[in-house]
């Protein structure tokens, strides 16, 4: 958890500005925490849980020295194949991600909405 804390902070905190109170937040401790390692190395993190609607990916971060080596690809792929392919399996992408989401199988639906000052749209994935 330290790792993953860590690369939040950098990502999200640091690159992002998103203020510390509303990046980690109530779903920590119910949510489960997933670490990207190469050569021993943490480089990115994400989570998942389950709410009223399905299952909710979250918080996913890669270090800039780490992007654009399929990272993000492996860490998406790892958590769904560990869900119920018949669940519904949601995120909520940043509209500067939403092209990275939609190779893997996410459809944007709505309208863009704002977290913590940026652009977002819920995405589902359709298997």
């Amino acid at each position: 958890m330290e790792s993953a804390r860590s690369i939040r902070e950098t990502v999200f905190v640091i690159e992002q500005k998103v203020p510390p109170e509303i990046e980690y937040d109530e779903f920590e401790d119910s949510s489960t925490h997933i670490l990207a390692v190469i050569n021993g190395n943490a480089v990115g993190t994400a989570r998942w849980r389950k709410t009223d609607q399905g299952f909710k990916l979250e918080r996913f971060a890669v270090l800039a020295n780490a992007r654009r080596q399929g990272v993000g690809d492996a860490m998406v792929s790892f958590i769904l194949a560990r869900l119920n392919a018949r669940a519904v399996i949601y995120l909520n992408s940043q509209v500067s991600a939403i092209k990275f989401y939609a190779h893997l199988g996410f459809l944007a639906e709505g309208e863009i909405f704002y977290e913590a000052g940026i652009p977002h749209r819920k995405m589902v994935y359709v298997p």
